[in-house]
């Protein structure tokens, strides 16, 4: 079992500079990888400054040797796939190979949203992971979806982590659109539930999970749950071991805007296993 913190980069002592200390305090404190959410305005308090996670991954990445870093997750239907690929390239050669992308349809109220339809964002989504697979290749691409239609193009640039950078995939696990998804790429970053009623999860759901793979090795199922009360049970009350036992192989912290004295706090505790 490893063990990662997830934050948003939202607040004060969150910014790229105040990031990149907490990941290389989160390394020395014994954690496997930290995290961010990845949006424009906090939703939760829009007049908390907001700072864009892409950029302060880059400094998170030069401030680290070990830990994996990365985003839980990005509405890629809010961006433009070939950028995101590009992005994400840069940011494993930086990292030496550390990246994650975590994706997900993103949520129908975000106001940089170009629709709020949950058919057309999964579509955009499906479409826009096929095409940063595609690209990440290095070799020419052409793609011919509904929403996206690429000719021959070619990114020379390659991830250093083969076959690619490891997607994982966001969402509510009970839908079956979002299981179909997970079970297509690297693994899962999935809550439980809705944003109004979260569920917590349990080593049976994993299980259940994995058990519809036809290479369950080749998951990684991280657990987060969407909002404290859904994580807490995981972090608080819910045992590592048994999630581990489950085929689980990420447990994982959220950390809420907080200040910086608080936050780092909790990081110096380190992961539950220290």
């Amino acid at each position: 079992m490893r063990y990662s913190v997830t934050v948003g980069a939202v607040g004060p002592g969150r910014d790229p500079r105040g990031l990149a200390e907490l990941a290389r305090v989160a390394e020395d404190s014994g954690w496997d990888a930290m995290f961010l959410e990845d949006y424009l305005v906090y939703q939760g308090d829009a007049s908390q400054p907001t700072y864009d996670p892409w950029i302060c991954l880059a400094a998170m990445a030069v401030a680290t040797t070990r830990i994996r870093i990365g985003t839980t997750v990005t509405p890629l239907p809010r961006r433009r796939p070939w950028k995101v690929a590009a992005e994400a390239v840069a940011l494993d050669h930086l990292s030496d190979g550390r990246f994650v992308l975590g994706v997900g349809i993103g949520d129908p109220g975000d106001p940089f949203l170009d629709t709020a339809e949950p058919k057309v964002l999964a579509e955009l989504l499906d479409e826009g992971l096929e095409v940063i697979d595609g690209l990440w290749t290095g070799e020419p691409f052409s793609f011919h979806g509904k929403h996206y239609r690429l000719d021959g193009v070619q990114l020379t640039a390659r991830p250093v982590q083969r076959p690619r950078i490891p997607i994982w995939v966001g969402g509510n696990l009970l839908v079956p659109a979002v299981r179909r998804r997970i079970l297509r790429w690297d693994g899962s970053c999935a809550y439980k539930g809705s944003t109004d009623a979260p569920q917590q999860l349990t080593p049976d759901d994993v299980r259940a999970l994995l058990a519809e793979r036809n290479d369950p090795a080749a998951s990684d199922v991280s657990l987060r749950g969407r909002g404290p009360a859904a994580f807490d049970v995981k972090v608080s009350r819910g045992d590592p071991a048994a999630f581990a036992a489950a085929g689980a192989t990420w447990w994982g912290r959220w950390i809420a805007p907080a200040a910086p004295e608080e936050t780092l706090a909790i990081i110096r505790q380190g992961p539950p296993s220290r």
